[in-house]
């Protein structure tokens, strides 16, 4: 039989309400089988809906499973800051009070509190390296781009399995009309600069056709993980700021910001637009 539990939706990496990228949050998910949090996610459709769980590791606040409408993932960023969010709102108290520490299924990930955000320190890149060029070329192709637009490429997985280019500008970025039915089980991004003096560094876009997310309005994984290549290639300086979701119709912001230790944060603007009772 079906229980009510407590339910928030977020919208995540974006201070101006519904112009973010939301997560559908059911907290107290202890009891339910992965076919039921499947289905709720399919039902959601949702790019992500989460369910929180008590902690498996010593180390962890709590435990989170994170779906798509098509399937669960590893890691997903704006799902973990949004969750984050609406578990210290329901009462969560976390073990440290400087952060939250979640265990999902590429391990711990810390999530920090600070200057009105939370930030979550990226994980690390399970595939990285260039494309090779076969690959490349089908993304090319699906971007219905030139192949010399591409100024760099990586595979920045952190768990979604992301596939990233690079083009010269953000314009070009926002110009892209791919074609997903070329490579329909892929999980793609491209990110492109604004001129200097900009309020953003980057314009980004995710395509996650693989996951039944045509695409994704604002993506705190892929820009983690393109954060950890961005900054390990000297490419940027330190800390950036992100603009992602504009043809969408949403205005998503995502901090990136390097510590000295070599760790990527990434933090943006949560805030719950709805409250109450999920019967699951």
């Amino acid at each position: 039989m079906p229980h009510p539990r407590r339910f928030a939706q977020v919208d995540v990496f974006s201070s101006a309400p519904y112009l973010g990228n939301p997560v559908a949050v059911v907290l107290d998910a202890a009891g339910l089988d992965d076919e039921t949090m499947q289905r709720v996610a399919r039902w959601t459709n949702l790019s992500e809906t989460t369910f929180v769980l008590p902690a498996t590791n010593p180390k962890a606040d709590y435990q989170l499973r994170i779906f798509t409408p098509g399937r669960e993932l590893a890691f997903g960023g704006h799902p973990t800051l949004g969750s984050a969010h609406a578990w210290l709102e329901h009462g969560g108290v976390p073990g440290d009070a400087e952060r939250v520490v979640q265990e999902c299924n590429v391990g711990l990930v810390e999530v920090r509190r600070g200057e009105g955000i939370l930030s979550f320190a990226a994980p690390a890149t399970r595939r990285s390296g260039e494309l090779d060029e076969e690959y490349l070329d089908q993304v090319v192709a699906a971007f219905g781009i030139d192949r010399d637009q591409v100024v760099s490429h990586q595979w920045a997985d952190n768990g979604p399995g992301w596939a990233v280019v690079r083009l010269a500008t953000a314009q070009e970025v926002l110009d892209l009309e791919p074609d997903l039915s070329q490579l329909p089980t892929a999980m793609l991004g491209a990110i492109g600069a604004y001129p200097q003096g900009s309020e953003h560094a980057f314009e980004v876009r995710s395509f996650a056709p693989g996951v039944g997310v045509p695409e994704d309005p604002v993506c705190g994984s892929m820009n983690a993980s393109v954060g950890q290549w961005l900054v390990r290639t000297g490419a940027v300086p330190g800390a950036y700021t992100v603009s992602q979701g504009a043809r969408l119709g949403r205005a998503g912001s995502v901090t990136i910001t390097p510590d000295a230790d070599g760790t990527i944060w990434v933090g943006g603007a949560t805030t719950t637009l709805f409250a109450g009772t999920a019967l699951v």
